[in-house]
């Protein structure tokens, strides 16, 4: 139980800091942080939860990132769902803390008509610069893909695992830095999902995409590391 509840407040904190900043902070004038500001934010909810509970739980915090650890060896595949479940129950949670704060300013609305309703992700007319449905999937696979080789390669045995939360973090930075553009960034089902659950419309009926590609591109990046990169010695 202590591994499912440091997920479920991982993915919390992942998603009223990251989706958060994007609510509140991104769009301040003369003060607001921005996209490059709201990158850094999920990279720094990434990187202090996982010094803060990742030696309990593994620190995935992620969907993606569990079945993508199992895809490359690291994680039991009877564990999958209770991390599935914790991960998704802490990021609706976050959701409906959001919503709550949000709903206090007056003239706050959530305008599902428009791309990035309250942090959702999005293709198309949907995705904040007009991408396609092609392009944002394969956005979303590749950059989950290349996170999951950070993740293994900063966590493995060989590795200097001390300063894995701080490359994992940047790595989620940087994932932000090239694709709110395209996306609004998901990489995270369960990101995805809680919001999409409070803005409605069409950012809910796109939300699969925002399961399917991130996942996808996990399972390549599990079986590239363990078949392809994985050192059973060291050089």
């Amino acid at each position: 139980m202590k591994k499912l509840f440091a997920e479920f407040f991982g993915t919390y904190w992942l998603v009223f800091g990251g989706c958060g900043s994007a609510l509140f902070a991104a769009g301040i004038p003369d003060l607001g942080i921005g996209f490059v500001g709201v990158s850094l934010a999920f990279g720094l909810t990434v990187l202090t939860m996982a010094y803060a509970v990742g030696h309990i739980s593994g620190g995935h915090f992620n969907p993606a990132v569990s079945i993508g650890l199992w895809a490359g060896g690291r994680f039991s595949a009877k564990d999958l769902l209770p991390y599935v479940v914790s991960q998704c129950v802490g990021a609706i949670a976050a959701a409906a803390t959001l919503f709550f704060i949000w709903s206090g300013k007056a003239g706050n609305i959530i305008d599902n008509t428009k791309a990035g309703a309250f942090a959702s992700n999005g293709f198309d007319d949907f995705s904040p610069d007009k991408y396609s449905m092609m392009s944002c999937f394969l956005a979303e696979f590749i950059l989950t893909m290349f996170f999951l080789l950070v993740i293994l390669g900063a966590t493995g045995k060989f590795s200097h695992v001390k300063f894995a939360g701080i490359a994992i973090g940047l790595a989620l930075t940087l994932i932000h830095l090239i694709s709110i553009p395209i996306t609004n960034t998901s990489v995270n089902p369960a990101r995805s999902l809680s919001q999409a659950i409070f803005a409605g419309g069409t950012p809910l009926s796109q939300v699969w995409l925002f399961w399917l590609a991130p996942i996808a591109g996990a399972l390549a990046g599990g079986f590239i590391y363990k078949n392809l990169l994985h050192q059973h010695n060291p050089e």
